[in-house]
């Protein structure tokens, strides 16, 4: 259940860093090609000077924006500049200025130049102007979640207590042309120079270097930040707040993290690992970290999980975990290494159109499995990559092109095809070519589109150049393609030939055949072999010499296709699969397909002892998983497991394990567990605590409520904060639910669907229930249509592990409700 709501709260806060898609009663968009925007100008260099005004949540604005003719002559200048009032738009003559005329309809300005100019030469145009982005996003903006305004006053008068005021800006898609004009697409580049005057009392953060400081009389500070490496405008950046700023470095650069003042203590806990990702993706990449300086800044109330812009990521509030959390792990690694890959695949070199925009985030999807893989081991980066390809899989995505040059609105194309799909397509390219040719391929496209944007057919030319292999079939299946391989593979052999047998069909819907190749592993007492075939028909036979029956074939040796798949295994095979190819996901679906046998009259007992033995699995990711899928409603698999679930608890040197262990002990009841629980209550890792509390409230109440009033008054998070609440201060169902249902979508919506699961745990009254249950359903319509199917998905599987309690609990009426609520065909695996 955890699991499933966190998947659901990082949907809506970090992966998928886009706004709501527009709603649009028509399907023309499908007809409508989305070229890469015609550049009739270039951007050369933008200079801006700055002074916000909290009280009307304004922007005072002076910008110096000096271009040039891309090819073909012209007089005039588009450029996109949302929401402003101009008092002045002129262009600079040395030292003078000359008043132009111009046409503005709220979303663009339209300059008459002074005459025309040649590719050859290069003007600057003076804007004075007032940017009201608030303004702005409110007349236009409706519902989207990631809005339009692209500068953000956060609290800006202080009305709002224990809130701190801040500023921060978000401009991708095309949203930071509301607080500065510029030509507002992914394929132009210019330098940067930002004045910015705001109180003495707050920092400031921008792209490229602090050159200087001055400050003012009237207690205002004025400070300099000059970027001289082009970078695209949907990438400049400005943060205004009260923060600390803790130092660190990489080589003679600075890499700094700015954070709330509370969170000094530990920043370098969350963010510490930078320098090393840094020094790892460079040399990965073969290009040392281009830009001058690396600095993270949080935001509170950011729209999106964290944005990637140059020299300055910014990432929303949840980044700041405190020592406790820290303890677990850190939660936010991840989009940590994900937002500094951006740094070279996005902001180095950028997609041409948003079309194409799974050159920056498949790279940086994927650089959560590289960086897992470098730092914590392959089982690490092979559950990162499962989990990101389950993300994928279970988006109900098949029909999307990953490169979509079709699309209703630009912000569609951020979704779980650009992200995971991309991601786990560099996997299979990585390994059909192999990690020296990988490398130097990016080595290649990094230095020869450096600066400049890029689509995905010159990432195949780097590619195809380094190799020496045509690669366009892969490009086309996958990068132009839609959808994925669903594989129905058997196994079988022939004792009067000697021969195994692999009989694979591809079953996805339609008349595409995917071409896929393979390694096929044959093994036979501890010795295995290897045979590399090409599946690309409807239906294909392999046949692999074998002087015996093998006690293993495994297709897809290497675990890397991206496809679903079944297969005909039976449970020795699997358990023979988890001891002896022994991959992170060869184990895992070993685990699976022994949990799916614990109840079988014939198999129960070897599964279990199977099951057994995987709860101490040398990977703590999957004693999770194994003490997951426990079935504890059967009484073979309590008294087989309890020993290790004891042990676990008491001793396994992973404190997220700790905690899955406890929780499942909670299960036993048994009171000679209470001074376990009441131990672990006090324990640092707020994740073993809420267990123990969870477990000790199921064998003395009294107990765990009078430890929850003890636990109130200090620091609690997550499972701990959510049973502290409802055992110190039991819920008000009814004001819960009313909360809930009158809150507007965003983030505060999704922080609070965890407790909303949580009451539909525990309560005890059906119309309640019911009414929880219903507003659930709702939300499931209101989320974005680019990722509501895979929401829906996890949300429904949520309400099903809800339904599954009751009807432990013998409350037929409550799991009743849900079963008549939700569709039929979601029942398989549940």
């Amino acid at each position: 259940m955890k699991q499933i709501l966190f998947f659901i709260f990082s949907l809506a806060l970090s992966l998928f860093l886009s706004a709501q898609p527009k709603m649009r009663s028509d399907s023309s968009w499908k007809k409508l090609y989305r070229e890469s925007a015609p550049k009739i100008n270039d951007l050369v260099h933008t200079k801006l000077e700055l002074k916000p005004d909290y009280t009307k949540s304004y922007l005072y604005g002076k910008a110096w924006i000096t271009l040039k003719p891309h090819f073909y002559p012209t007089d005039t200048l588009t450029l996109d500049a949302k929401g402003m009032e101009f008092k002045k738009i002129a262009v600079v003559k040395g030292s003078q200025q000359k008043d132009l005329k111009y046409d503005y309809n709220e979303w663009q300005v339209r300059i008459k130049l002074d005459r025309v100019y040649k590719a050859t030469e290069s003007y600057t145009i003076f804007i004075d102007y007032t940017a009201k982005p608030d303004e702005f996003d409110q007349k236009y903006g409706g519902s989207q979640m990631l809005g339009i305004k692209g500068m953000y006053f956060i609290n800006p008068r202080g009305e709002v207590k224990d809130k701190p005021t801040q500023i921060w800006t978000q401009g991708e898609t095309e949203s930071n042309s509301a607080w500065f004009p510029t030509i507002d697409k992914p394929n132009q580049k210019t330098t940067e120079e930002i004045t910015v005057t705001v109180p003495a009392k707050y920092v400031t953060l921008s792209n490229g270097i602090l050159i200087s400081q001055k400050k003012n009389a009237d207690g205002t500070r004025t400070d300099y930040w000059k970027m001289d490496l082009p970078h695209a405008p949907y990438l400049f950046f400005l943060g205004v707040g009260d923060y600390a700023i803790v130092k660190d470095h990489y080589k003679n650069k600075e890499v700094n993290y700015y954070v709330e003042p509370e969170y000094a203590s530990v920043a370098k806990k969350i963010f510490g690992n930078t320098p090393e990702m840094i020094a790892f993706y460079s040399k990965i990449t073969g290009v040392d970290y281009p830009w001058p300086k690396y600095d993270q800044i949080t935001g509170r109330d950011f729209v999106a999980g964290a944005m990637e812009n140059t020299t300055s990521t910014l990432h929303q509030e949840g980044a700041q975990q405190d020592a406790r959390e820290l303890v677990d792990a850190n939660n936010w690694e991840m989009v940590i290494a994900h937002e500094l890959f951006h740094q070279w695949f996005g902001d180095y070199v950028t997609t041409e159109s948003w079309s194409n925009i799974t050159l920056n985030e498949s790279f940086a999807n994927y650089s959560e499995t590289l960086w897992s893989e470098y730092k914590y081991g392959k089982d690490a980066g092979d559950e990162q990559n499962y989990f990101d390809m389950q993300g994928y899989l279970n988006s109900r995505s098949e029909k999307k092109d990953l490169v979509r040059f079709y699309y209703s609105d630009k912000e569609d194309v951020f979704d779980a095809v650009s992200y995971n799909k991309g991601g786990r397509v560099l996997h299979m390219l990585r390994n059909y070519v192999g990690d020296s040719a990988f490398s130097k391929a990016l080595n290649l496209y990094l230095n020869t589109n450096k600066f400049k944007s890029a689509e995905a057919q010159q990432l195949r030319l780097a590619f195809e150049e380094v190799t020496g292999k045509d690669l366009n079939w892969f490009w086309n299946q996958w990068y132009y393609g839609s959808g994925n391989p669903k594989l129905d593979i058997h196994y079988s052999y022939n004792p009067d030939t000697k021969s195994a047998m692999v009989i694979v069909n591809q079953t996805q819907p339609g008349d595409k055949i995917f071409k896929l190749p393979v390694a096929v592993d044959v093994y036979n007492g501890n010795s295995k072999t290897r045979y590399n075939v090409w599946v690309q028909n409807k239906a294909d036979t392999f046949q692999f010499s074998s002087a015996s029956k093998p006690d293993l074939v495994n297709f897809d040796g290497d675990k890397i296709v991206l496809c679903t798949k079944t297969e005909n295994k039976t449970l020795d095979e699997y358990v023979y699969q988890y001891t002896h190819a022994g991959k992170y996901l060869d184990r895992r679906e070993a685990i699976d397909f022994a949990a799916s046998k614990q109840n079988d009259a014939q198999d129960g007992a070897k599964a279990i002892a199977f099951l057994k033995t995987a709860l101490q699995d040398k990977y703590e990711g999957l004693r999770q998983y194994a003490i997951n899928r426990l079935d504890m409603s059967n009484e073979n698999v309590k008294k087989a497991v309890e020993p290790v679930l004891l042990d676990l608890a008491k001793n396994d040197p992973k404190r997220l394990v700790k905690a899955f262990a406890i929780s499942k002990l909670g299960d036993y009841k048994k009171p000679e567990y209470k001074s376990l629980f009441l131990n672990a209550v006090n324990d640092s890792s707020y994740s073993v605590s809420g267990s123990a509390l969870e477990a000790l409230n199921k064998i003395d109440s009294a107990a765990a409520t009078a430890q929850a009033k003890r636990l109130a008054s200090m620091p609690s998070k997550g499972k701990l904060a959510n049973l502290i609440k409802r055992l110190a201060s039991p819920v008000n169902g009814n004001q819960l639910l009313s909360n809930f249902e009158a809150m507007p979508m965003g983030q505060e919506k999704f922080r609070l669907i965890e407790d909303v699961f949580d009451f539909l745990n525990e309560t005890n009254s059906l119309d309640l229930f019911k009414r929880g249950v219903d507003d659930i359903l709702k939300l499931e319509k209101e989320i974005p249509e680019a990722f509501r199917e895979q929401a829906t998905t996890e949300l429904n599987r949520g309400l099903r592990e809800i339904q599954k309690e009751r009807i432990s609990k013998g409350q037929k009426d409550f799991a009743d409700y849900i079963d008549s609520k939700l569709p039929k065909d979601d029942k398989k695996g549940f």
